[in-house]
């Protein structure tokens, strides 16, 4: 099943900027936006488990477990 797609507006020159850095290394402008903004995602979401992991040791050290 296809995802379904949204419109995202940006401005022109910051589009075209893209375009003439990235363009070698990405077929358009959407799959380099793709990209980036998956690597956020996956990079929030390693963050929150790392100090979600740290809650929980500091939680374990406290009760004198660690």
């Amino acid at each position: 099943m296809a995802e379904r797609m949204r419109g995202v507006e940006l401005p022109s020159s910051l589009c075209e900027a893209v375009e003439q850095k990235f363009g070698a290394h990405f077929g358009s402008l959407e799959q380099f936006l793709n990209f980036v903004l998956r690597e956020l995602v996956r990079d929030v979401a390693a963050q929150m488990d790392q100090s979600e992991k740290l809650a929980i040791q500091k939680r374990l050290k406290d009760l004198g477990y660690v």
